[in-house]
């Protein structure tokens, strides 16, 4: 049988020298060779029937070494691996060392590795967050928005006012030029102020269905787009028609188009209900930040540079394609930022470091506390996927199959968040009071 040595390189970084006896390589030998033999075309025999110094003779012994060390060494490498209870964060780079007279073949290996932590007071931590309670003018603002959303276009034979929901044809001019993105035909347009650029609904005001009117305003210095920041601008604006919205009864009528079986009071239900699962879930969610902040605070060790590496260009990768999608070059997008190249890799591997500490100690806590992803676990997600993505189970599961891992990576982290928050001290504040974000000094 193998036999290890371990030597710690860095806290991250070990070297295993493997040693592999003679009797094993001669058995891997004899079972390279056995496989080898029953696909060769040998003068004389029928496949797998040749003995092995004729298929030495034809084929060359080397070919039998190279298949034996290609199987034997993956499995000597993890049994050194569980020998020496390391976890290991990406591929060994292996040599074979020199043969020595009188010696058994010996194979080094070195690998990052997971630091070693040691978890402590990350139970019963107290946190501050706002009470998931929600007032009764919450409920009739959503009760309002249901109304609104549910009215009915009605036209009118007057000039458009504030409220009203007026048809535009517009063209904008920047020093008598169209620029991109300045021009619309047919929009319906909800008139309300602080809409749009300021000035342009306002001056929208007093027109009538058919005529046309020229707007002056100026694009705010914080605008979006740079290229028409601080700008004065001239829409020319014709209004094609004019309508009021017109917004049903709140009675149990209403109520029914939401739901057959609810009168007014239980849609009223209904909906706190709702905001009460939204607002639990808001201040769930701010609660494992601060949360996760604190258990950083608390536990120093060193990362695993290749892991840091890693998640770093997975974020820099991650953010050249959200500015691809948004139509820009990457160079275009830092000039507009007013940043490098360097200095955005600099801000995304401070994240990167932060992201890679939060995995590795969410999981030494989930392995300490043997929290794992079950099969009820992985079918309450796929039916959740399932329902929330309009495709049936088996869809799901060959579309989950290749990221597998990462799916039972996600549960574990999940379960791990929602063990500690059970185990913290959660001190609930008044509504609208925002939970605190710091670390306790």
């Amino acid at each position: 049988m193998s036999a290890s040595t371990v030597k710690h390189l860095d806290p991250t970084q070990v070297e295993l020298e493997i040693s592999i006896s003679r009797d094993e390589l001669d058995a891997a030998r004899e079972r390279a060779f056995k496989q080898l033999v029953r696909n060769a075309k040998i003068p004389g025999f029928r496949p797998g029937k040749a003995p092995r110094k004729v298929f030495e003779a034809q084929y060359g012994s080397e070919v039998i070494s190279e298949r034996a060390m290609d199987a034997l060494v993956p499995d000597v490498y993890m049994r050194a691996i569980r020998e020496n209870d390391l976890e290991p964060v990406d591929q060994p780079q292996m040599e074979l060392l020199p043969d020595e007279e009188g010696q058994p073949l010996r194979l080094r290996a070195t690998v990052n590795v997971r630091p070693e932590i040691g978890l402590h007071d990350y139970k019963g931590i107290e946190l501050t967050g706002p009470s998931a309670a929600v007032a009764d003018d919450e409920v009739e603002r959503s009760l309002e928005a249901l109304r609104r959303d549910s009215a009915t276009l009605v036209p009118v034979d007057r000039a458009v006012e504030f409220g009203d929901v007026a048809t535009l044809d517009y063209e904008g001019r920047i020093d008598g030029v169209p620029f991109e993105g300045g021009k619309a035909e047919n929009q319906s347009t909800e008139i309300a102020q602080g809409r749009f650029i300021p000035g342009f609904t306002e001056g929208i005001v007093g027109i009538r269905a058919g005529e046309t009117k020229e707007i002056e305003v100026t694009f705010p210095a914080d605008y979006s787009n740079k290229d028409l920041a601080a700008k004065n601008a001239v829409f020319s604006v014709t209004v094609q028609d004019v309508k009021v919205p017109e917004y049903p009864a709140l009675d149990d009528e209403f109520a029914k188009r939401f739901n057959p079986e609810a009168d007014l009071a239980g849609l009223r239900g209904d909906l706190r209900t709702r905001l009460e699962s939204a607002a639990k879930s808001r201040a769930r969610r701010a609660l494992s930040t601060v949360l996760v902040d604190r258990l950083l605070a608390k536990h120093e060790f060193p990362l695993p540079s290749v892991m840091v590496e890693r998640e770093s260009e997975s974020i820099y990768q991650e953010a050249q394609a959200y500015v691809a999608r948004a139509g820009l070059k990457w160079a275009d997008y830092l000039e507009q930022q007013n940043r490098t190249d360097d200095s955005v890799r600099a801000e995304y591997r401070a994240e990167a470091e932060r992201r890679v500490k939060t995995t590795l100690l969410l999981e030494a806590i989930a392995k300490a506390e043997k929290i794992e992803a079950t099969e009820a676990d992985l079918e309450s997600e796929i039916t959740s996927l399932s329902r929330q993505y309009g495709q049936p189970r088996q869809a799901i599961v060959e579309m989950l199959r290749p990221n597998l891992a990462s799916l039972i990576d996600g549960i574990v982290r999940s379960k791990t968040l929602d063990f500690l928050l059970d185990q913290a001290k959660i001190i609930e504040l008044p509504a609208g009071t925002e939970a605190t974000k710091t670390a306790p000094a």
